[in-house]
C-alpha cells in the first residue's frame, strides 16, 4: 500500500469511531431529510487515511448542508478507476472525490490515462497535509542533512533507501531529494511501507522517507533518528526537527496531501460555496484535534489557491518521475 493511503491510519480505534459516527449521522439525516444525498467517493479501500478523513469530513458537513453526506469506497489502480468515472459525471456537486497525492503523481507514472487531470476535474479544497520525515537507523553516521549529503557524495551508490514501492510518495520524496542534493542513492522498493519500516528498524536498510504518523513513536523511543521533515514548516509533532529546506536544500517540499475534487467545468459559485463549507468544517475542534495528534495540518487554501497548488504539484512530480525514468504501463 502506498504511503498516502497507509500513512498513520490514525489507529484502529479512531478509524472505527469516525466511521461509525459518520455512518450514524448519514443514516439519521437520510431518515429526517428528503434532500438528495451528496456522495464523497474515496478511490481507495476502507480504513486508510483518505477514507478516515472523508468520513470525518462528511460527519462535519451534514449539519451544514442539511442533507446526508455519504462516503463510498471505489478502489482500483491508484485511484484512476473512479477518477475516470468522476470525469464523466455532471458538475452539479452531488458527487465529489476525496483523494491523495496520487492524483498528481499518476499523470507522470502512467503512459495512458483515460482522462485529462488538468481539465477533467475541479479542485475544490485541500483537506489536510502530512509531511514525510527523513529518518535513519541510529547506526547511520550522519546526524544532520548536511552530514547526510556529504556522506552520500563521499560514498556514491553505497547509501540505500527503502519505500512502499515504486511511484509511491515516499519513493518520490527520495527521488526529489537525490535530484536537489545532487547525490546518488539506491532505491529499494518494498511491497508496502510496513515491511520497509521493519527493515529500517532492523538495520537492513539505513534510510527511509516516511510519514510523521508512521515513525513518530520510533523517533521518540530512539529506535530511529529524524534528520528533517519534508514540509515547508516544522511539524508541530516534531518541533525540534528542522525542515530539509532550512537544512541546506532551499524550497524542498514533499508533503503528502489530500484534496476534494468535483468533475470538470463546475460553476465557480458552486465550487466556492462547497469550499467555504469544507474550510469551515476543517476548523471544527474535533477534526483539528484528530489531525494534529497525527502530525497533520488541516487545509486552508481557497479554491483558486488549491488549483494553483495542484498545477504546481503536477509539474513538480512529472519532472521528478521523468528524471528518475519511472513509468507504469
Amino acid at each position: 500500500m502506498n504511503m498516502p493511503e497507509r500513512m498513520g491510519t490514525m489507529g484502529t480505534g479512531i478509524a472505527l469511531a469516525l466511521c461509525l459516527a459518520a455512518a450514524c449521522g448519514a443514516t439519521a439525516n437520510a431518515q429526517d431529510s428528503g434532500a438528495p444525498a451528496v456522495k464523497i467517493v474515496v478511490p481507495f479501500p476502507p480504513g486508510g487515511t483518505t477514507d478516515i478523513l472523508a468520513r470525518q469530513l462528511a460527519f462535519e458537513l451534514q449539519p451544514r448542508w442539511g442533507k446526508p453526506v455519504l462516503v463510498e469506497n471505489r478502489a482500483g489502480a491508484s485511484g484512476t478507476i473512479f477518477s475516470e468515472q468522476l470525469a464523466r459525471m455532471p458538475p452539479d456537486g452531488q458527487t465529489l472525490m476525496l483523494t491523495a497525492t496520487h492524483h498528481v503523481i499518476n499523470p507522470g507514472l502512467y503512459q495512458h490515462l483515460p482522462y485529462d487531470t488538468k481539465k477533467d476535474f475541479t479542485p475544490i479544497a485541500q483537506v489536510a497535509s502530512v509531511p514525510n520525515v527523513l529518518v535513519v537507523h541510529p547506526s547511520f553516521p550522519a546526524r544532520t542533512v548536511r552530514e547526510f549529503i556529504a556522506y552520500a557524495r563521499a560514498n556514491p551508490g553505497k547509501v540505500s533507501y527503502g519505500s512502499s514501492g515504486s511511484g509511491g510518495a515516499n519513493h518520490l520524496s527520495g527521488e526529489l531529494f537525490k535530484s536537489m542534493a545532487g547525490i546518488y542513492m539506491v532505491h529499494i522498493p518494498y511491497k508496502g511501507a510496513a515491511p520497509a519500516l521493519n527493515d529500517l528498524l532492523g538495520g537492513q536498510i539505513p534510510v527511509m522517507f516516511d510519514s510523521v504518523p508512521s515513525v513518530l513513536q520510533h523517533i521518540r523511543s530512539g529506535k530511529l533518528r529524524a534528520l528533517a521533515v519534508t514540509s515547508p514548516r516544522r511539524s508541530p509533532a516534531l518541533p525540534l526537527v528542522p525542515t530539509i529546506a532550512e537544512s541546506g536544500l532551499p524550497n524542498f517540499e514533499a508533503t503528502a496531501w489530500f484534496g476534494l475534487y468535483g468533475p470538470g467545468k463546475m460553476a465557480a459559485p458552486l465550487r466556492d460555496k462547497i469550499a467555504a463549507q469544507v474550510l469551515a468544517a476543517l476548523q471544527s475542534l474535533s477534526l483539528r484535534e484528530q489531525l494534529e495528534k497525527q502530525g497533520a495540518e488541516p487545509g486552508s487554501m481557497t479554491p483558486v489557491e488549491f488549483a494553483q497548488f495542484v498545477a504546481t504539484e503536477l509539474v513538480k512530480w512529472s519532472k521528478v518521475i521523468e528524471e528518475a525514468n519511472l513509468k507504469i504501463e
